[in-house]
């Protein structure tokens, strides 16, 4: 294990005013989306539609990185340009998912466990040797009637640690992402209480396998009231209910936390990260930034519909929302840069 290599690629994913753009759909959650919009469901599109963000001018301003799906990695665009070659060439820092997704966990119904590490240390060096210098590994945590449960949080805490350790011996920086879903009906009190029982599984799993928190990147949701909740927590309350618990579970060495939206409107979600950053400038141990995937590509991908006339509007919605995003890791988003959507040429 390199562990300068590690910290070093780790430090630069957490580049001041910038964050990640998570475009690692999985084929049936592309396709789902591009299903409500009325988009051929095709391994074309889908390569369309990935070349469009890849090829967004000066969305390094505000990305540092870009997390692939497998199938992205070995697409070219229409020059026959490799598509991970793109990103490079942008100078954003290429990583990939490498969970086979969330299972029914056995015995507890209700809950899952997310597959794949079977074969993962193979999986690693391959992505490696093509340039690839993080990855990613989501876990699915929901709040319901009796879960979640130790045995969710313990085995996916588990699978989390062990996947890390596999990345780093390959000199990849992992990203770990312990998602407690927005969907139900719970306080945010309730979501609170989860993400730290999460946290604190999750670091101590890391820490029994030896993984290096200075070459890790905590990818957690924000602490938030369930979406069916009566009661919805303001932007203030958000962002103190979630730094608190950070501050409560998570080690001061790990290189960075960048929220997930989860399904969160994307301007919600910057004045959310924006709030943490204003309120808590300097006062915190690690970098606090954004990996979003739908609160950044769903406005360019509603533009998009699959037309190609459309690729420059939908170019500049995404380059919008990176910016406004930048801005809220700075702790300087408003809501009017809503109204200035430029992409400079």
């Amino acid at each position: 294990m390199n562990t300068i290599e590690l910290i070093t690629t780790a430090q630069a994913m957490m580049a001041e005013g910038k964050g990640l753009l998570a475009m690692d759909e999985s084929t049936g959650t592309c396709n789902r989306r591009f299903a409500s919009l009325g988009i051929p469901q095709t391994e074309e599109m889908r390569r369309q539609y990935r070349q469009l963000i890849l090829n967004t001018p000066n969305l390094g301003d505000y990305i540092s990185g870009y997390i692939l799906y497998d199938e992205t990695v070995r697409q070219k665009a229409d020059d026959g340009t490799p598509l991970l070659e793109l990103a490079k060439r942008a100078g954003v820092i290429p990583g990939i998912k490498v969970d086979t997704g969330a299972k029914d966990l056995a015995l507890h119904p209700g809950e899952k466990v997310t597959e794949g590490l079977d074969g993962l240390r193979e999986r690693l060096v391959e992505y490696s040797q093509m340039g690839l210098k993080f990855a990613k590994w989501r876990a699915v945590i929901t709040i319901g009637n009796g879960i979640p449960t130790r045995a969710c949080i313990e085995a996916n805490g588990h699978a989390l640690a062990r996947y890390a350790a596999l990345c780093q011996e390959a000199g990849i920086v992992p990203m770990v992402e312990p998602e407690v879903l927005m969907d139900g009906n719970h306080t945010i009190e309730q979501c609170c209480a989860a993400t730290e029982e999460t946290l604190h599984t999750l670091f101590d799993q890391l820490y029994v396998q030896g993984v290096l928190l200075e070459g890790t990147i905590l990818k957690p949701n924000m602490v938030l009231s369930g979406l069916e909740c009566a009661q919805q927590a303001s932007v203030e309350e958000v962002a103190e209910m979630t730094i608190d618990a950070f501050r409560r579970e998570v080690p001061a060495a790990v290189a960075g936390i960048v929220f997930l939206s989860g399904g969160q409107p994307s301007e919600l979600a910057s004045a959310r990260l924006n709030e943490m950053n204003r309120r808590y400038a300097g006062k915190l141990p690690w970098p606090v930034s954004f990996s979003f995937s739908r609160a950044i590509q769903q406005p360019a991908l509603e533009l998009w519909r699959g037309d190609a006339k459309n690729v420059a509007a939908a170019q500049k919605a995404l380059y919008h929302r990176a910016r406004c995003n930048g801005a809220a890791r700075r702790g300087e988003y408003t809501a009017d840069m809503e109204k200035d959507a430029e992409v400079p040429a």
